[in-house]
């Protein structure tokens, strides 16, 4: 189960939604249908999948939509290689929602359920926003509820659950005719088995031909984070756009990660455009992590996950996008072909690739690199 890499992974492919939604004020969206298929491979971990969106507006005053998405993992990465064996999976969500407008307030209920053969993950979330100041001003607030079961292959006889909830508030405003700023805050409480219960932690034990052995990791079974970001939009005047975006995070883990990332976009002729963008994520380890320590039972609460220790990262991306005239879409109102690659570099600071030979605790510091592709085909009808 790597749910925690994956969601880190598609986390990329909503920056461009988050600007859209700040801009988008007490305007349904448009009825469109988009399919994307997106690929990974990077740290022997293999992730690949479609992804088809529909929505479809009625009476200029509700949208309905439903979204499925399928991710095919196959995983031979250094959390699983060190300490189980390679294994192959299919995780398939399903989501559902609608959007209603009333006058000036723009109001969102979805749920989602997502499947794999050790984890189920289920999800609602309500939402409402409403204009403000000659429509100048959008300010949002919207609940989630998530309840999760965890399962454990190996064992038949193991299940826990994990409960949910988080809270996020947005304001929008726009500065001048170019310029849109954002703020969003949002908290999220986690309880129940938070902690990957195939994962170990590795401890220092000279009887053994390594120098070091492994047990369960133990994590706390409640969490709150809370982060808080600022974004900005800038439309230029040959219709290219720059923005912006800054973003701080911290948990009751002792996590604390903040990144920074700006991005253009401009047009071409014949219907081209460019995106380029560039972002820079930091974090710091969680007070129960440990890279090695230093006997059995050393704490209470032992963590080994490469996610909660300290780590930096550089993404790098580009994508082209391509709107297909009328006589090439004759029944549709438009449509549009798109490719993304993102560049991913991760250097850890404090976690070490065992599988090189050396003194425990000396070995290398693990480092990963890999690129991400995203392909859409959107049309609007």
């Amino acid at each position: 189960m790597a749910a925690t890499d994956r969601r880190s992974l598609l986390a990329l492919a909503l920056v461009g939604t988050l600007f859209a939604a700040a801009a988008r004020g007490a305007i349904l969206p448009e009825d469109r249908a988009d399919v994307m298929y997106h690929g990974y491979d990077g740290g022997g971990l293999e992730v690949s999948g479609p992804s088809v969106l529909v929505r479809k507006g009625f009476a200029d005053k509700l949208s309905v939509w439903t979204n499925y998405y399928v991710d095919s993992i196959s995983s031979a990465s250094i959390d699983v290689v060190t300490t189980a064996s390679p294994y192959s999976e299919e995780r398939k969500e399903t989501s559902v929602g609608a959007d209603y407008l009333y006058g000036k307030t723009f109001m969102g209920l979805s749920y989602t359920n997502s499947e794999e053969s050790d984890y189920t993950a289920n999800a609602m979330r309500f939402g409402i926003s409403q204009d403000f100041f000659g429509d100048l001003t959008t300010l949002g607030i919207s609940y989630a509820r998530g309840w999760d079961e965890v399962r454990q292959n190996t064992d038949s006889t193991f299940g826990e659950d994990i409960d949910r909830q988080s809270y996020r508030v947005d304001l929008s405003q726009v500065i001048t005719k170019n310029m849109v700023m954002s703020v969003n805050y949002e908290g999220i409480t986690d309880e129940g088995f938070l902690n990957n219960p195939y994962r170990s932690v590795r401890y220092l034990d000279p009887s053994s031909a390594n120098g070091y052995s492994y047990e369960p990791e133990v994590y706390p079974h409640t969490k709150t984070s809370s982060a808080t970001a600022v974004r900005a939009l800038y439309y230029l005047s040959y219709h290219a756009s720059a923005r912006g975006e800054f973003r701080y995070y911290t948990d009751t883990w002792g996590t604390e990660a903040w990144n920074a990332e700006v991005g253009y976009v401009h047009p071409l002729p014949n219907g081209v455009t460019l995106d380029l963008h560039y972002r820079y994520y930091e974090q710091t380890a969680a007070d129960f992590y440990s890279d090695l320590f230093p006997r059995q039972g050393y704490q209470n609460f032992l963590a080994r996950d490469k996610e909660l220790s300290t780590f930096s990262s550089h993404t790098l991306g580009f994508g082209v996008t391509y709107q297909l005239g009328t006589r090439l879409v004759p029944f549709f109102k438009k449509a549009e072909v798109s490719l993304f690659a993102d560049y991913l570099m991760i250097r850890y600071d404090d976690f070490r690739d065992v599988r090189a030979a050396a003194a425990p605790g000396a070995e290398p510091l693990y480092e990963l690199e890999t690129t991400i592709l995203r392909a859409f085909v959107s049309v609007w009808y």
